[in-house]
C-alpha cells in the first residue's frame, strides 16, 4: 500500500495536520481506514462469522454474501450513530491526541467549528473514555514510582501532608525511548497503606521498583519487588534527573490540568 494515502496504525502516528488532511480527505477514506483496523485479515460478518468480501451498499453499509445481514463500519465505536462527518471526528482525534497542554471542550468547539458546546463536550468525553485500555497490563522491567500533589497552594504543609490538595501516585516504566507505559491514581495520603496497594496493582511481580527514600515504600522488598532507592536529599543531582520519568509525567499532568481546566482544580 502507498503510505501517502494509506496510513498504517501505530506507524504513522506523529503526523501533521496537513498529512491528516491528505490521508483522510473524505468520508470514504475514513471508512476504509476503520475497515482495515476492524478486519485486518479481511471482512468477517459479525452476525454469522462468514469470511469474504461483502457487498458495498449505496447507504455505505456492508452486506454479508452469506446471511445478507448489513453491518456498519462504525458499529460499536465512538462514531456509532453520529450525524457529524467521519472526517470531522478524525480531525478531533488528531487534535485531542496531539496537544500537550490538553484540550478543553470550548477549544475543540472552536477548532472544529462545531455549533454546539454540548456536542464538543460529549465528543471530548467519548474520546477520553476510548483512550483508556480496558485491560491494562501491569508495568514491567524497571518502574519509577513517586507522588505529586494537585490543587491550590497550602501554607505550612509538607508535600506529603495536605488538606485541600489531592495526592496522585505516578508510575513510569523505563524504556529505550525514555518513558514507556504510565499509571496514575489518586491516593488518600503518602502512607505505605496506600502506596503499596498502588504498586501491587500496577507493577508486575518481580519488576524492579525505583523510588526515592520515602518510608512509605519500605515494604516493597517484603512484597517481592526488587527495590532501588535514590535518596534525593543527599544526591548531587536534582530529582528530575535522578527520576526523570515520573517527574516528566507529573509535569505533563499539571500542564494538562492547567490547559484544560484553567487552574480551576
Amino acid at each position: 500500500m502507498d503510505s501517502a494515502s494509506h496510513p498504517v496504525a501505530g506507524t504513522h502516528y506523529r503526523c501533521t495536520f496537513q498529512e491528516m488532511g491528505q490521508w483522510f480527505r473524505d468520508a470514504a477514506a475514513c471508512r476504509d481506514y476503520i475497515r482495515r483496523l476492524r478486519w485486518p485479515d479481511g471482512f468477517v460478518c459479525p452476525h454469522c462469522g462468514a469470511k469474504g468480501e461483502p457487498w458495498a451498499m449505496s447507504d455505505q453499509l456492508l452486506r454479508c454474501r452469506c446471511c445478507h445481514a448489513r453491518t456498519s463500519h462504525t458499529a460499536g465505536t465512538v462514531f456509532e450513530r453520529s450525524r457529524k462527518p467521519l472526517r470531522t471526528w478524525f480531525m478531533a482525534i488528531w487534535f485531542v491526541t496531539s496537544q500537550k497542554n490538553g484540550v478543553s471542550a470550548l477549544g475543540l468547539q472552536r477548532v472544529l467549528g462545531l455549533g454546539s458546546y454540548k456536542t464538543a463536550w460529549t465528543w471530548l468525553h467519548k474520546l477520553h473514555r476510548a483512550m483508556v485500555r480496558p485491560r491494562r497490563d501491569c508495568l514491567g522491567g524497571v518502574v519509577e514510582i513517586d507522588e505529586t500533589d494537585v490543587g491550590g497552594r497550602e501554607k505550612d504543609k509538607w508535600r506529603r501532608e495536605v488538606d485541600s490538595k489531592a495526592i496522585v501516585a505516578v508510575a513510569g516504566e523505563e524504556s529505550r525511548k525514555g518513558i514507556g507505559r504510565i499509571r496514575l491514581r489518586r491516593v488518600a495520603d503518602g502512607s505505605a497503606a496506600n502506596l503499596l496497594p498502588f504498586v501491587q496493582s500496577v507493577v508486575a511481580p518481580r519488576a524492579t521498583v525505583h523510588t526515592d527514600g520515602w518510608k512509605g515504600y519500605a515494604g516493597l522488598e517484603a512484597a517481592g519487588y526488587p527495590h532501588q532507592v535514590s535518596v534525593i536529599s543527599t544526591s548531587r543531582k536534582p530529582g528530575h534527573e535522578v527520576m526523570p520519568r515520573v517527574h516528566k509525567v507529573a509535569s505533563l499532568l499539571k500542564r494538562w490540568l492547567l490547559g484544560t481546566h484553567q487552574g480551576a482544580i
